[in-house]
């Protein structure tokens, strides 16, 4: 009996898919990211497998990062989904298609030459030029990363670079994610990558870029302003604690009427950081570390702001021409 190919031609349909690398693929600055890489990457000519382009990696990479996938199943991907192949440039069926071991080695020549950093720094310079990323206001918070609990692996051990934390009743293991957003556009400009016992206070001032005024925390960063390390001239606003919020008595007391609207509005402003979170953990389903270590999780988290960045200014930097 005569086998059918599997080879099929790529459909018009408009999935979900479809739709979210189109519109990324006309916000994402390719060029300036090839540029920003190809001096660290290997140089054809060499003997064995020739490397693949720069922007096919890159392209690869970041669709690791939209779509939670890890290295095997990115390259499963890559030979079942037409539109991912697409997507990276790789139209020729009867071409080579990258294994795991070049995404892999992808994905440490990032890490080597802490190009994630970069990336970021790349992302936020377009937007900054583009009038969507300010700089006299700064949201600092944290959120908890979980990371795998079990000791059923080839070490026999959880990553000793995670740690246990304590949130309301419920204990967590993994890292904290730590970022400084702009208190305008909700944007993320600073990412630091702790364990996750690490007080949020501790990482405060090194979530400042330098230039704001002024900045809107939670409860938890009581007392940022008066550390050692704390930035002169800027404004800290705090959030009251829940338990002096809850004592107020704003329908009697006008002193405490007052207190409380401010409290609202200061809660207006940080619900800003809010939204990043809400993209890299919900669009893009990162809710667990996939590596071993802060090193290589952080470099991730960095490169997944940058992405979340482009996603949520998507329609304005289309309206915008570029």
């Amino acid at each position: 009996m005569k086998q059918t190919s599997l080879c099929l031609p790529n459909s018009s349909k408009r999935t979900r898919k479809r739709e979210f690398l189109e519109s990324m693929e006309r916000v994402v600055p390719w060029g300036d990211l090839v540029s920003l890489i190809e001096p660290y990457a290997p140089e054809s000519g060499r003997r064995g497998q020739q490397p693949f382009a720069v922007e096919a990696m890159l392209r690869i990479h970041f669709m690791q990062q939209w779509f939670n996938l890890s290295d095997p199943a990115m390259e499963e991907a890559l030979h079942d989904v037409p539109v991912f192949r697409d997507f990276a440039g790789l139209t020729n069926w009867a071409d080579a298609l990258p294994s795991e071991s070049s995404i892999l080695r992808f994905r440490h020549l990032l890490e080597r030459h802490k190009l994630a950093e970069q990336i970021l720094a790349t992302v936020n310079g377009l937007l900054s030029a583009k009038g969507l990323l300010l700089k006299s206001g700064t949201v600092v918070d944290a959120t908890l990363i979980a990371a795998p609990s079990s000791t059923k692996n080839r070490d026999g051990g959880r990553d000793p670079e995670m740690h246990q934390s304590k949130k309301g009743q419920q204990w967590y293991f993994g890292m904290k994610a730590h970022i400084g957003v702009d208190a305008e556009s909700g944007l993320v400009h600073t990412v630091q990558g702790t364990a996750g016992n690490v007080n949020d206070v501790v990482q405060a001032n090194s979530l400042l870029h330098g230039e704001e005024t002024v900045v809107f925390t939670d409860a938890g960063y009581q007392g940022a302003d008066k550390r050692p390390d704390a930035t002169p001239g800027v404004t800290w606003h705090v959030a009251m604690r829940p338990g002096k919020r809850r004592a107020l008595d704003p329908e009697n007391s006008p002193a405490d009427a007052l207190l409380d609207k401010i409290e609202r509005l200061k809660a207006g402003v940080r619900a800003k950081v809010e939204h990043p979170f809400r993209v890299i953990k919900r669009q893009f389903g990162h809710v667990k570390v996939r590596y071993r270590g802060l090193k290589k999780n952080t470099a991730q988290l960095k490169t997944l702001f940058a992405l979340s960045n482009l996603w949520m200014v998507r329609q304005k930097v289309q309206a915008l021409g570029g």
